[in-house]
């Protein structure tokens, strides 16, 4: 049969293995340490020879704006173990300019504070390390702008990401809030917030040159999209795609921030370049990390809600204002959460970005519908208040009939059951209903709600191979990437239901370019995306091949869009409630219960799901009481450049947790039942924290993260 691949319609797969607990097909490479990551592989034995290794150390910019005059790396090139300085005075060329945030060393511009302006290349990570401190730049600075506020000018983007409309307005707002008997109007804020995965982002990377004239770059790489990397790459080296090859079976975690490749890949891949035949690598500091490898930009959300005295909104407007590099646009959706979660005739949203000389946002942990469902959750709990309602009881009388945004009828909207799943679960009904009413010793304590969403996405461009074994085994072929979040685990157990065949039978490869397209770890997009594709890809191999294939039979296939998804408005929901102790003389808050209950579609592997469910609700634990990046407006650079300076939660500081979902599958949404679960954890409990926060002391903090002096002065 033709390798080429064909466009099936795939049908809801008959579940075995899907659906229950699968112990982590990778899980004992990673608890004892030898499933290898980015910078521990040996490209020499992956290539079937001998490679020399060279270590990679990044000299970084010391001005937030302006020109290099020069680059002196005499003193560099002395040192014992170094080998070559790449700066823009020798770095191989590179071509285009779509994607400006990789096109590093190219000129002697400098667009914000810690740049990449010079690559060193040692024989020892010390002389790599020793030999950067050792390269001389001098700069001709100029003035800039690094500093976010109120009065920041802005500008109206195109679109916001993906590709959203900038703003969206239906009826006559502000005709709407002069005359609603209950109003909102406040200023919701989120902070500048930083990826930090365990593993930094990382590469090691070999360029062969051959006799007639070719070139191939092979690399490992920390990247959550091996195909991503590959085609991003490849047209700015002057490659073809199947001249580069990107691999990547293990990373350490991702949160979105390796997503897209950013200028330390390339980085790599330059050096490489320059120095062909050597193998280079490079891990990025943790220090580094900080400008170089993408961020979550701060959000300054003005809302007006405008109800009458039952609650019922008429008037909804949400503003927003956040940041952007002048080096490469990046506008995140913030307001798209608004435009569909509760019901009101007259709405209003907009997004504007301030453009400063700053290191490029990008993506991280549900980019948009955190910041967005944040300001808009603590809105309606103020509206609430206001209101003198229950909080739960608000949202359920706001609940729409067809979603706000599309007019399309919600396809599995059950935000109501997992209210009402979560009120029950946590007690809700004991909750007093007037704030600061419950003193246990020195500590108050609250509870709060919020509501989360997130849109059912799958990716296009995945296609996937399955080929039959010795032993009845069938090896299942696709690129994708598992970044820690259980992709060999799940997918494993997709193919096996699929093909008819126990999930011991399958052998999974996944993280290799050279294998079939699939798209990036991201968007909760992965299961729903790559499970499409391996279903439409087994269900074609057992009709061509039948229940006995000979061995080497082959079937590529890709899945084909279900159209009655056109059809719905297509989103994941869940409820989170919170409790809050606040210390009534020092303002310090612990929250010793965090529950979410979630409606997101069959749930493929309750081990993997109900972590990275956890997982979500960590992270907004830790937006809610901790996590700010601050930003130097003299200098340019961020300030809280360490874990010691950018606090994340602590074990001490996640208590009890708990994740729970609703008995469902959704086969409109994929042929599995299921919709996607990595994000939606942190979409959300945020809010429900700060909202716990207000219950148990009466005092709202607004501007994240709620920290003690915040609190201290009004208790």
């Amino acid at each position: 049969m033709s390798d080429e691949p064909q466009q099936r319609p795939t049908r809801p797969i008959d579940v075995r293995s899907v659906g229950r607990e699968h112990v982590r097909v990778d899980g004992r490479a990673k608890v004892t340490g030898t499933a290898p990551y980015a910078v521990e592989h040996d490209l020499g034995e992956l290539l079937g020879r001998e490679l020399p290794l060279l270590h990679l150390w990044l000299v970084t910019s010391r001005i937030a704006k302006g020109r290099i005059e020069s680059v002196d790396a005499s003193r560099a090139l002395a040192h014992p173990g170094v080998v070559h300085v790449v700066d823009h005075t020798n770095a191989p060329r590179l071509q285009g300019d779509d994607e400006p945030e990789l096109l590093v060393l190219q000129t002697p511009r400098v667009s914000f504070r810690n740049e990449i302006v010079a690559v060193v290349a040692a024989e020892s990570l010390e002389a790599a390390r020793e030999g950067a401190a050792l390269v001389d730049v001098t700069y001709a600075e100029e003035p800039f702008s690094a500093e976010l506020t109120d009065s920041t000018p802005t500008y109206k983007p195109d679109s916001v990401n993906p590709s959203m409309p900038t703003d969206t307005e239906e009826g006559d707002v502000d005709a709407a809030i002069a005359a609603a008997e209950v109003l909102v109007e406040e200023t919701y804020r989120t902070p500048f917030e930083h990826n930090n995965p365990m593993e930094p982002h990382a590469a090691m990377a070999v360029w062969e040159d051959d006799p007639g004239g070719g070139s191939r770059l092979t690399m490992y790489d920390s990247t959550q999209g091996v195909h991503g990397v590959r085609s991003a790459f490849a047209p700015m080296l002057g490659l073809e795609p199947e001249q580069v090859r990107v691999l990547a079976p293990n990373v350490g975690g991702g949160f979105g921030s390796k997503g897209v490749p950013h200028a330390p890949e390339m980085a790599v891949a330059l050096t490489a370049r320059a120095l062909p035949g050597r193998a280079v690598k490079l891990a990025v500091t943790r220090q580094q990390m900080f400008s170089l490898t993408g961020y979550r930009t701060a959000t300054f959300s003005h809302f007006r809600l405008g109800a009458d005295d039952e609650g019922r909104l008429q008037a909804l407007e949400h503003r927003v204002v956040e940041q952007t590099s002048r080096l490469k646009e990046y506008a995140e959706q913030t307001a798209s959460p608004t435009r569909m979660m509760y019901a009101g005739p007259n709405r209003r949203t907009s997004h504007r970005l301030a453009m400063l000389d700053v290191a490029v946002p990008s993506w991280m942990r549900a980019p948009g519908e955190m910041p967005g469902a944040y300001a808009q959750e603590v809105a309606i709990d103020d509206l609430a208040v206001r209101c003198g309602l229950d909080p739960v009881t608000l949202r359920e009388r706001n609940e729409p009939e067809i979603d706000p945004d599309t007019g399309k009828p919600f396809h599995d909207r059950r935000l109501v059951e997992c209210l009402r799943r979560g009120a029950e679960r946590f007690g809700w009904a004991d909750r007093p209903s007037e704030p600061r009413s419950r003193q246990e010793g020195e500590w108050w304590v609250g509870t709060g709600v919020a509501a989360s969403s997130y849109p059912m996405m799958a990716m296009p461009g995945n296609t996937c191979r399955v080929e039959a074994l010795h032993g009845g085994r069938l090896a299942v072929s696709i690129g994708a990437v598992d970044i820690g979040t259980g992709a060999w685990t799940v997918l494993t157990q997709i193919a096996a239901d699929a093909l008819g065949c126990p999930t011991e039978a399958v052998v999974l490869r996944i993280g290799d370019s050279d294998l079939p397209s699939a798209s990036v770890a991201g968007g909760s997009s992965g299961t729903s995306s790559w499970g499409s594709a391996i279903v439409a890809a087994a269900q074609a191999f057992r009709e061509e091949h039948g229940e006995a294939p000979e061995v080497g039979a082959v079937t590529t296939a890709a899945a084909e869009e279900n159209p009655e998804k056109e059809r719905y408005a297509m989103h994941s929901f869940g409820a989170v409630f919170a409790e809050a102790r606040v210390h009534r003389w020092t303002g310090e808050v612990r929250v010793p219960r965090l529950l979410g209950v979630y409606s997101v579609g069959r749930v493929v592997n309750p081990t993997t799901a109900r972590s990275q469910l956890l997982g979500g609700l960590t992270m907004g634990l830790s937006a809610a009481l901790f996590e700010e990046g601050w930003r130097d407006p003299r200098f340019g650079h961020t300030v809280t450049q360490d874990l010691a300076t950018y606090h994340v939660a602590a074990h001490a500081d996640v208590q009890r947790l708990e994740a729970e979902w609703l008995d469902e599958a959704d086969t409109v949404a994929t042929p599995m039942g299921s919709r996607g679960i990595g994000e939606i954890g942190i979409v959300g409990s945020p809010a429900a924290v700060v909202n716990a926060v207000f219950h148990a002391t009466g005092v709202r903090v607004r501007d994240l993260p709620v920290t003690p002096d915040k609190l201290v002065g009004q208790l």
